[in-house]
């Protein structure tokens, strides 16, 4: 990938190799930080290094009448002004300076702008609009015409307020093991920025799935690898403490007539407690959770990683499957998990080519 602020954009931090030899240094570095757990095998899936993201965002900075893109420097300390990022999905790239003219030249809708989001799948392009005042009549019907002109759907948001002029969600569909998937995904609500990497993360889960009864999964977000998974069990109970994200997942199990699966709002916290019959909960009110009979669980916790308790909690279970977006924190939960367990598979997956950020998948089964 070629792009005229290496070195002076802080968002890609190893722009002087090669992708190549970007993909080798973490190879190194994963195999360091893993050596103590004798991880000395691990599959690794390279990413487009170019227009690979599909959800991003930048700040607006204003010069008079004038308004650019902006990044947050290398040095940390200042902004850098920007009028393209070949990193994001070419739909977004090309819309970025035309949207960004539109709206230079209408004062409503430049007026007091200070970011942009971009969230884009198969089948939409959503960009959200952030201000610093409240957004009017006159707002609305200068936001329309964007919407118009550029075939996107546009949201507004300012403190306490969020203007939807035609709809929040965007639609994602693909295919796997033979089987097309739809996905609504609200604006605001977490998605995986990289599609095409998100899609090959939950192929290989489902190409190491055996001896499969029931499934247990905690952060399931917006069902992303819920309703693939569903397939390959019996039966699935999915939590997420989320709102948004709760009402998605049921949304796409509509969507994907999906009816094994049981969504609920419980964190991993809680859902460790009612299950270990410590605590009850009215959500959980009408069912038995002994009707389950889990031969799987499946985590993808926050950067954090996983808790003493529901680490522990997990612990029970035959087949681990843990998905992590901080090598270091799954280094952590993984030293207390191989007291008991085997890893089976472990995987890479280069979600962002020139960062040093590497999503990580992990196979585990009891001794």
């Amino acid at each position: 990938m070629e792009c005229s602020y290496f070195g002076k954009c802080g968002s890609c931090t190893l722009y002087a190799l090669d992708y190549q030899a970007q993909v080798a240094h973490k190879k190194t570095a994963i195999k360091t930080l893993f050596e103590p757990l004798h991880v000395k095998e691990f599959t690794f899936f390279e990413s487009a290094c170019e227009h690979y993201r599909g959800r991003a965002e930048f700040r607006i900075w204003k010069e008079g009448e004038k308004i650019h893109y902006a990044m947050g420097a290398m040095d940390k300390k200042r902004a850098v002004c920007i009028d393209a990022c070949p990193k994001v999905e070419e739909r977004i790239d090309t819309l970025m300076p035309k949207l960004l003219k539109a709206i230079e030249g209408v004062d409503v809708l430049r007026e007091r702008i200070f970011a942009i989001e971009f969230l884009s799948s198969s089948e939409h392009l959503l960009v959200t609009l952030i201000y610093h005042k409240p957004l009017d009549k006159a707002w609305e019907k200068e936001a329309k015409k964007l919407e118009e002109v550029f075939n996107i759907f546009v949201i507004g948001r300012s403190r306490g307020i969020k203007k939807v002029l035609s709809q929040d969600f965007i639609e994602e569909r693909f295919a796997l093991e033979a089987k097309s998937y739809r996905y609504h995904i609200i604006e605001g609500g977490f998605s995986q920025p990289n599609r095409t990497m998100n899609q090959t993360m939950i192929g290989w889960v489902l190409s190491h799935l055996e001896s499969c009864e029931d499934l247990l999964e905690l952060y399931c977000g917006y069902g992303n690898f819920t309703l693939p998974m569903a397939g390959k069990f019996n039966k699935v109970l999915a939590t997420e403490i989320s709102k948004t994200s709760i009402a998605s997942a049921l949304k796409n199990c509509e969507l994907n007539d999906v009816s094994n699966i049981t969504f609920l709002r419980l964190s991993a916290e809680e859902l460790t407690s009612a299950l270990n019959k410590e605590r009850t909960f009215n959500r959980l009110a009408g069912m038995n959770l002994d009707d389950y009979a889990f031969s799987h669980v499946f985590v993808d916790p926050p950067r954090s990683g996983m808790d003493e308790k529901s680490l522990a909690f997990i612990s029970r279970f035959e087949n681990i499957i843990y998905i992590s977006c901080n090598p270091q924190t799954l280094k952590r939960d993984l030293e207390v998990l191989c007291q008991n367990y085997t890893i089976e598979h472990f995987a890479l997956f280069d979600q962002f080519p020139n960062t040093e950020h590497l999503e990580s998948g992990v196979i585990l089964k009891r001794h």
